[in-house]
C-alpha cells in the first residue's frame, strides 16, 4: 500500500527492517529516531539502532511553550548524529502522533529528507519486526547549516492566520475528539494541558485524526484518503489550517493532506487548543456546528 506514497514522506516498516544494519552501525547517512512522551516504552524495546527523544523535554522550549527554536533544534540533530545530508526516519508512541510532530518541525525548518515510519511503534512491536533494549551510543556530528530562517513557514499557522481564516474561503480542520469539538471537554483523557474554554474554532469542521489511518494504525489508501476529505467539502483546491489541542494529533492530518495527498497550502496551528481556548477576546462555537 505504501509504495503509492511519496517515498520521501511515508515508510513500511519492511523498508526500515531492510536497512536495520546501517541503522545499528551510526551511519552517518541514516539516523532512525523514535519519539515518545511516555520514554518508558523505548527502554522497554526499540527499533535497533534507534535513538530516543522524549517529546516534552527534547522538542518543547519550556521558556516560551513553543517548539524547539532553531539554534537548540540544529543542537540537538548534532547530538543525534544528524547532519543536513542525514536520512531521517521517525516513528514513535501514540500512532506516531509526536513522530509525525517531529516531522512537521523538520520540514518547517528545511530538513531534506525525512521519512516517517508507516504504523508507527505499536505496529512495528505488534507485527513482530526486531526490536533492541540496548543503549545506543551516537557520534556528536555538527547539523552543517543554520535552521534560521525556517525553509517552510507556510506549512506553520499562527493565531493570526487562524483569525484570518474564520472570515475567508480557508478550511479549518479540527482533528479532535467530538466532545472537545463540541466544547464537553477541554482535552483528552489523561492529559494535563488544557484550556480555560471548550469548543472549536467558529466555522471549523471536525474529521477526527484516527480517521486518517486504518485499524492497524497504517495511513489509509490515497483514494480512501481523498475520499474521506471530499466527503467533508475538502479538496486539493482548498487552503487548509489543521489543529489539535497541542498540534501533535493535528500533524497525523497535516502529513497526511500536505505529503501524502500533495495539498499545496496545508498548515499546522501547532498553537491549537491550549493557546486559542485560553485567549481573550477571540470567538468561539459550541455543540455539532461544522461548515
Amino acid at each position: 500500500m505504501t509504495d503509492a506514497y511519496p517515498d520521501a514522506a511515508l515508510v513500511s516498516p519492511d523498508w526500515v527492517a531492510d536497512r536495520l544494519d546501517r541503522a545499528t552501525a551510526n551511519d552517518p547517512g541514516l539516523r532512525v529516531v523514535e519519539v515518545d512522551v511516555d520514554t518508558d516504552r523505548y527502554g522497554r524495546g526499540h527499533v535497533p539502532g534507534a535513538v530516543g527523544l522524549d517529546w516534552r523535554r527534547d522538542l518543547r522550549a519550556a521558556d516560551s511553550h513553543d517548539i524547539v527554536g532553531p539554534e537548540a533544534m540544529a543542537r540537538l540533530l548534532g547530538d543525534c548524529g544528524i547532519t543536513a545530508e542525514t536520512t531521517v526516519v521517525v516513528y514513535g508512541d501514540e500512532a506516531n502522533w509526536f513522530a509525525t510532530h517531529l516531522y512537521w518541525q523538520l520540514t518547517h525548518y528545511g530538513h531534506p529528507d525525512v521519512r516517517v515510519v508507516d504504523g508507527g511503534r505499536e505496529y512495528w512491536v505488534e507485527q513482530g519486526y526486531p526490536t533492541s533494549t540496548a543503549t545506543v551510543s551516537t557520534t556528536t556530528r555538527s547539523y552543517g547549516r543554520p535552521l534560521s530562517p525556517p525553509a517552510r513557514p507556510a506549512v506553520r499557522a499562527s493565531r493570526a492566520d487562524v483569525s484570518a481564516a474564520i472570515d475567508d474561503e480557508t478550511v479549518l480542520v479540527d482533528v479532535r475528539l467530538d466532545a472537545e469539538f463540541r466544547g464537553e471537554r477541554t482535552a483528552p483523557p489523561g492529559t494535563d494541558e488544557s484550556a480555560v474554554r471548550g469548543g472549536h474554532v467558529p466555522g471549523a469542521t471536525n474529521v477526527l485524526w484516527a480517521e486518517n489511518l486504518r485499524p492497524d494504525r497504517r495511513f489509509k489508501s490515497p483514494a480512501a484518503l481523498r475520499a474521506l476529505y471530499a466527503d467533508h467539502g475538502i479538496t486539493a483546491d482548498d487552503a487548509v489550517i489543521a489543529y489539535c489541542r497541542i498540534g501533535e494529533r493535528s500533524s497525523i492530518t497535516w502529513l497526511a493532506l500536505s505529503e501524502l495527498l500533495g495539498f499545496d497550502r496545508v498548515a499546522n496551528y501547532d498553537g491549537s487548543w491550549t493557546e486559542w481556548g485560553n485567549l481573550v477576546g477571540v470567538p468561539i462555537e459550541t455543540g455539532s456546528t461544522s461548515r
